[in-house]
């Protein structure tokens, strides 16, 4: 049997923090319901103190999806820790979120604080919150460029105050995925008997991902993501590619989540929707050009046995089907696939010859053709329909 990972979504959160991603709460509230669906099992909906708006957030998420698991961010200060309480007060299953920074970095030029007075900073926060929930989370911020000795010391400390989940984040996204996997390994090794240790990162230098399976693969147990990988800076650890890599490589990543898969796409749909962009045409798993072939050869294979190009069923992650795109790199197989599917007669060789180099000749001006393209060129060779054809409309992608 494999172990469970816990997925943290903090899509409404770290992910709404980045440039152009705001949400309005009845957005944030549509969201939810499209991760509490997908079987996320923390959702993070903000951070209280931080706006009148994440406060809201907070309250009206807790409210709408009572049995759902709620977090709220705050500092490891009084009055931002009063402010999470009181926005989770009708939640019933919250989780107090709280963070102080620890690198020595952070230390000296942000708080000018010692190690000693953020770990009492620490230990003070995490006993004030327990005095009113259960399940408290401490994240010890820019851990990744914390001395070891350290960042152990802190999180026995937080765990001994009463925090059930230690999470150690690559703030900047510094890591290499077997450096971090080493001082999670360290961090398992000094509290994982009695917390959950979590990893929240960073895609700076384009490792969130690998990051975040090295630490699950040294004992980590819950990681925080966001839906499009989005998130400060170059974004979080991408909630879709950390799910979908351990169910089509569970022989080689043997953990599992909770997450249904088939709903991944339609969140990302919905995410692309309410923010100012969605992910990039080549993006795993839920990017436009994902499940899309335009080479010839691969075009070909496909079309033989769709396992020759693509590791996985397009329906598994919820994309509606492949896309075979007709442009300067299709082959004849592919051509002469979507003729049939055009509704055409079958074609002979020499028509097929023929339509191909008109085809090609068109191609090689352009980004990609269209169904309407193709009939176009199909009436100029007088080719002719196969009875009624469908409208061009209800077709293939392309039309």
């Amino acid at each position: 049997m494999s172990e469970r990972v816990y997925i943290f979504d903090t899509t409404l959160r770290d992910g709404e923090q980045s440039p152009g991603c705001s949400m309005t709460t009845p957005e944030k509230l549509t969201m939810a319901r499209k991760l509490v669906d997908m079987g996320v099992d923390l959702l993070e909906a903000g951070f209280p103190i931080a706006s009148a708006g994440d406060y809201e957030a907070v309250r009206e998420v807790s409210r709408e999806f009572p049995e759902a698991r709620v977090a709220a961010l705050a500092r490891t200060v009084p009055k931002d820790i009063e402010r999470a309480l009181d926005a989770l007060d009708k939640a019933k299953n919250p989780r107090l979120h709280c963070f102080i920074a620890t690198s020595e970095i952070h230390l000296k030029y942000k708080l000018n604080k010692t190690e000693d007075e953020v770990l009492e900073a620490a230990v003070k926060g995490i006993e004030q919150a327990r005095k009113h929930v259960d399940d408290v989370e401490f994240s010890a911020e820019d851990g990744t460029r914390t001395n070891l000795d350290y960042l152990r010391r802190i999180s026995k400390a937080a765990v001994d105050a009463g925090a059930t989940t230690i999470n150690i984040p690559d703030t900047v996204g510094f890591m290499v995925p077997e450096e971090y996997a080493q001082m999670i390994a360290a961090i398992v090794a000094e509290v994982g008997d009695r917390a959950i240790v979590s990893v929240h990162t960073h895609d700076d230098l384009g490792l969130a991902v690998a990051n975040a399976m090295a630490a699950v693969s040294a004992g980590a147990r819950q990681i925080e993501c966001t839906i499009n990988g989005i998130g400060e800076r170059a974004g979080n650890c991408s909630l879709e590619e950390c799910a979908v890599i351990m169910k089509v490589r569970a022989d080689h990543v043997p953990f599992h989540t909770n997450i249904k898969t088939e709903l991944l796409y339609p969140a990302s749909q919905l995410l692309a929707s309410m923010i100012t962009f969605g992910p990039q045409p080549n993006k795993a798993i839920v990017g436009a050009n994902a499940f899309a072939h335009e080479a010839g050869i691969h075009q070909d294979g496909y079309l033989k046995n769709p396992l020759c190009y693509e590791i996985m069923p397009p329906e598994l992650v919820g994309v509606p089907a492949s896309n075979l795109v007709l442009g300067k790199h299709s082959g004849r197989h592919a051509l002469n696939d979507r003729v049939k599917d055009l509704g055409y007669e079958e074609l002979s060789r020499d028509q097929l010859n023929r339509l191909y180099d008109a085809f090609t000749t068109l191609a090689d001006n352009r980004k990609g053709l269209t169904n309407s393209d193709i009939i176009s060129l199909l009436n100029q060779l007088q080719i002719q329909e196969r009875g009624a054809r469908q409208e061009v409309e209800a077709l293939a992608p392309g039309a």
